[in-house]
């Protein structure tokens, strides 16, 4: 049974004062943040707001064309804008928790809609030297590049639904900027339409690795590790609650302190985690009692099918931006940030306010996963190491700590 392993994780005490947390973090002593485990290890990135605008690359600025062009999509309505607003930390607006596409927009998909910051410097999918799964793009990390995420969204029957590549290519020569696209790729570049399609998907990766609105770096907490900004109170006693490994945990895998290089945290270390979060009923696809969606292991992804370990694992998110998300969780099952925080440190201590009641009054914990599964379910790290009646390692005041910093994490931050 594979389970993440518990890392070992520096921590500030929760009982710390907040006076005192300002003054050592005025200080620059920015060690005490927690030294978690795959941090990213690029350069230190300037807040955006500091630097220039750097113009963007030719293939670039057409990914940006194609990014909001709703035209390339069967229903003429849909782009990839549409679910990735740019407005919207590049995450979707409404709170649904999946989206419908199609021809008629009226096809409900599967899972809840991710946001697009600070991918670019996700890795490709591998499994680590001690087996864990880590990186790789989409809730499953079957695309092993940005370039490649592009794919599915054209061609999936419940989003763009075009037909295949072709039908994509074919609507492409019929925008406004065929021209730019062939001054770019080539004249003879829609000969061939797998090649026509490469060239969409590489514009589409290099936008979102140039444009600096896909990873600014501007948050308060961006500015607080600088020296710039000071978190309040309330967001230093929810930081070190965030990185207790006794408390909160969090930082465990959304890693929150500058890599050894000085990077900027992108609170997420690429691994994969099972939460076993609750069965969603707003999905139409679980009107099906023999439906499920389970990560790593299919239905989508079919390379580890055979991994009955990993199944009901998906990717652990970066946390950039989390309090502007609509929905949380791969299926959306909350709309609530309070309510996400509150399951975490609440699933095995309050089940019943997660879960169904069977027939005899036991709660059915788990249920989105089938019963063979349900051990794959993480119940040994902090905060899932509680049982049924024992306290929740975060009482309700300090899950509203937690959620003050987690604000503090919200690209655009102005002092």
């Amino acid at each position: 049974m594979w389970h993440k392993d518990n890392k070992t994780v520096q921590h500030l005490s929760p009982q710390t004062s907040a006076s005192k947390l300002a003054a050592v973090f005025t200080l620059g002593v920015f060690s005490l943040l927690t030294a978690c485990g795959g941090a990213s290890t690029s350069a230190p990135v300037t807040p955006a707001a500091d630097v220039p605008v750097v113009a963007l690359s030719a293939p670039a600025a057409l990914g940006e064309k194609i990014f909001k062009d709703a035209s390339l999509s069967a229903s003429g309505k849909m782009s990839c804008a549409t679910c990735h607003d740019p407005a919207n930390a590049h995450a979707q607006t409404n709170d649904l928790s999946v989206q419908l596409g199609g021809a008629n927009l009226d096809i409900p998909g599967f899972r809840a809609v991710p946001s697009l910051r600070y991918l670019n410097l996700t890795p490709a999918f591998f499994f680590a030297a001690d087996g864990t799964p880590t990186g790789g793009f989409t809730r499953d990390g079957r695309a092993q590049s940005l370039a490649q995420q592009a794919e599915r969204p054209f061609l999936a029957p419940h989003e763009m639904a075009n037909l295949d590549k072709a039908d994509v290519v074919a609507k492409l020569q019929r925008a406004a900027y065929v021209s730019e696209f062939k001054t770019v790729f080539g004249n003879a570049i829609f000969v061939d339409s797998d090649t026509a399609f490469e060239r969409l998907q590489f514009a589409l990766q290099q936008y979102q690795k140039e444009d600096s609105a896909f990873h600014p770096y501007d948050a308060k907490y961006d500015r607080f590790l600088a020296g710039k900004a000071m978190l309040n109170e309330a967001e230093l006693r929810g930081l070190a609650l965030f990185n207790n490994p006794a408390k909160g945990n969090c930082a465990a895998c959304h890693t929150s302190s500058k890599g050894a290089d000085g990077a900027s945290p992108l609170f997420t270390d690429f691994t994969y985690d099972n939460l076993g979060v609750p069965r969603n009923p707003a999905i139409p696809a679980t009107a099906d009692a023999a439906y499920f969606d389970l990560g790593l292991c299919g239905p989508d992804r079919t390379d580890l099918s055979a991994r009955s370990d990993l199944c009901g694992a998906f990717k652990v998110p970066s946390l950039r931006n989390v309090a502007t998300r609509k929905v949380f969780f791969h299926n959306g099952r909350f709309t609530s940030l309070r309510d996400a925080v509150s399951f975490y440190v609440r699933r095995d201590t309050n089940p019943e306010e997660w879960y169904p009641l069977v027939s005899d009054g036991t709660v059915l914990k788990f249920n989105d996963l089938p019963a063979a599964y349900a051990t794959n379910v993480n119940t040994t790290e902090v905060p899932y190491n509680r049982q049924r009646g024992m306290a929740a390692a975060l009482s309700p005041a300090e899950v509203e700590d937690v959620i003050k910093f987690l604000g503090s994490l919200s690209d655009g931050y102005k002092n």
